[in-house]
């Protein structure tokens, strides 16, 4: 796994336009490489703020929509269109407002489908696997960039501290008892994460520092899931200040001003 890189912008507002700005430019970059790009999306505030910032600049347009795949790290586990879905805040921020293959993007199936959580996390890791290449060495595609927001507890996904599926080698499974509401998720784990070339862990506020320091000192992800949030090629902590605040001195170099 690749050492994680740390860039800490002033506030949450700069943040989400400049992770935004890194997008745009990550997706371009792979399109024209190989004509085709894969972003996973996460939920939470920072995480929709910042598509809204990809669709509020003329930027966006040098993205080729159509041949971008997109997928979701965890969804929770509520009907199409519920308010608490991280498809719902995707699409009412970014995905509504752009020419998207409409089978290119790939939801995580809801309780109305008729599906238990088990047999949505069954078909999304079967709809990963379809779509990985043989070049990928796995059950799931490289990503282009895989997002992550971070809790305060340093959970990554619905992937929560101590929970059964940080210990899951399958790349998508359910989630029940989540600490944090609604109970019920579908997860990517860790091994499909780390999958990714590239993954960015976003996060900002206070509430987050002390998370973010165990993180980057490599602690167990079994106690600090985001401290298994690595990349094949590139693991990037992208910070506001606040987030920052507690980066020990032995990691301060990797942080911009």
């Amino acid at each position: 796994m690749t050492v994680p890189s740390v860039v800490v912008h002033r506030d949450a507002d700069v943040l989400a336009k400049a992770v935004a700005a890194r997008l745009i430019t990550r997706l371009v970059d792979a399109q024209s490489a190989k004509g085709s790009a894969s972003l996973v999306l996460t939920g939470g505030t920072v995480g929709h703020a910042t598509l809204a910032e990809v669709a509020a600049t003329p930027a966006r347009d040098a993205v080729d929509w159509r041949h971008l795949d997109v997928w979701w790290g965890d969804e929770r586990f509520v009907p199409t269109g519920d308010p608490e879905r991280n498809e719902t805040g995707a699409r009412k921020a970014l995905l509504d407002h752009i020419d998207l293959d409409p089978a290119r993007v790939h939801v995580m199936a809801g309780p109305d489908g008729g599906l238990s959580a088990e047999e949505s996390a069954a078909r999304y890791a079967e709809e990963l696997r379809a779509a990985a290449r043989p070049e990928d060495h796995g059950p799931v595609p490289s990503f282009d960039v895989l997002l992550l927001g971070m809790g305060p507890d340093a959970h990554v996904a619905s992937l929560f501290p101590e929970l059964p599926a940080l210990y899951e080698e399958r790349p998508v499974v359910a989630v029940h008892g989540s600490p944090k509401p609604p109970p019920t998720r579908i997860t990517l784990t860790l091994p499909a994460i780390q999958a990714a070339r590239e993954v960015w862990v976003v996060a900002a506020g206070a509430e987050k520092a002390q998370a973010v320091r165990l993180a980057l000192e490599s602690s167990g992800p079994v106690q600090v899931p985001a401290a298994g949030a690595r990349g094949r090629q590139r693991t990037l902590f992208l910070l506001d200040r606040a987030a920052a605040a507690k980066i020990p001195a032995s990691l301060s170099r990797l942080a911009s001003p």
